[in-house]
């Protein structure tokens, strides 16, 4: 299948100890960069998200929005620092002592002091929470390659009628190269009857200079290869998988090819077809930047 490189997915994963929400959405890119935005708590996990990425894409620009809920309530403790405590007692005393000041300290002042009393969050079973994460990772990573795909199947549809039209330019050039050296040998042979009035004409004469003619304007080379390009252009999309890259280098050939053609032009009609050409070659390779 064709994958468009714009996508979304979006999937909750719920159970008693908590819930994982993960949003992902991409654009068209060169290569795969990711980017994920999520809690500290889950930084450890970057690297495997990126890897089971993988699984589902190759390329694209991708943004991944995670968000957690814990819903246990033992997942906090209360840490007392007995040697933190310690000190700040030392130093009221001390100073009690210095200033010869009542010593007032009570156990309920000194709690208050920071970091005596710390709220400590208790280790989680990596394992498990992976296991959560991946869940939802999935959830979402499903419905964001079916919605590449459908936008690639859309873009195949609407390339290969494209492609089809290119055709009938390519094969209205076709016809078109022989009649012009006809008109040209007409055109010729009418202006030496006006030079030469009454003499008779030079047949062998005119014959080079036809083929010369012919020879500037020939484009058969040209439209060989690119009716070769667009049928492996159709082959491609046909065959599906990771075909961006290949469909691009494609379609520049076929612009280059197009070139060629009105550079050699002198007729109007190949020109003004040509141009045709050039413009719908232009409309697929600006729909191939999305194709992953």
């Amino acid at each position: 299948m064709i994958k468009s490189m714009t996508g979304f997915g979006r999937y909750e994963y719920a159970d008693a100890s908590r819930k994982i929400t993960v949003e992902v959405k991409s654009v068209n890119h060169r290569y795969l960069d990711v980017n994920i935005k999520m809690p500290k708590k889950l930084n450890f996990f970057e690297s495997a998200i990126r890897t089971l990425l993988k699984e589902y894409i190759e390329r694209g620009k991708v943004d991944i929005y995670i968000t957690y809920e814990d819903f246990t309530e033992n997942n906090l403790s209360l840490q007392y620092n007995k040697a933190l405590a310690g000190e700040y007692l030392k130093y009221l005393n001390q100073m009690a002592e210095e200033f010869g000041l009542e010593n007032d300290i009570k156990v309920s002042t000194l709690s208050r002091y920071p970091e005596v009393f710390v709220m400590e969050e208790q280790p989680v079973d990596e394992d498990e929470l992976w296991s959560s994460l991946e869940k939802a990772l999935r959830g979402a990573f499903e419905p964001f390659v079916e919605s590449r795909v459908r936008e690639g199947e859309n873009l195949k549809k609407d390339l290969c009628e494209k492609l089809d039209n290119m055709v009938s330019y390519v094969d209205f050039i076709e016809e078109r190269s022989p009649q012009i050296i006809v008109e040209y040998r007409a055109r010729l042979e009418e202006k030496l009857r006006e030079l030469l009035a009454d003499n008779q004409l030079d047949d062998s004469r005119i014959a080079q200079e036809v083929t010369i003619f012919a020879d500037k304007i020939c484009v058969d080379e040209e439209t060989v290869r690119l009716k070769s390009h667009i049928l492996s252009m159709k082959d491609s999309l046909n065959a599906g998988g990771s075909v961006g890259r290949k469909l691009d280098f494609l379609a520049q050939e076929m612009n280059r090819e197009a070139n060629t053609i009105l550079s050699k032009s002198n007729d109007l009609k190949i020109s003004d077809t040509g141009i045709s050409l050039k413009t719908d070659i232009e409309k697929v390779r600006e729909q191939i930047q999305n194709i992953e």
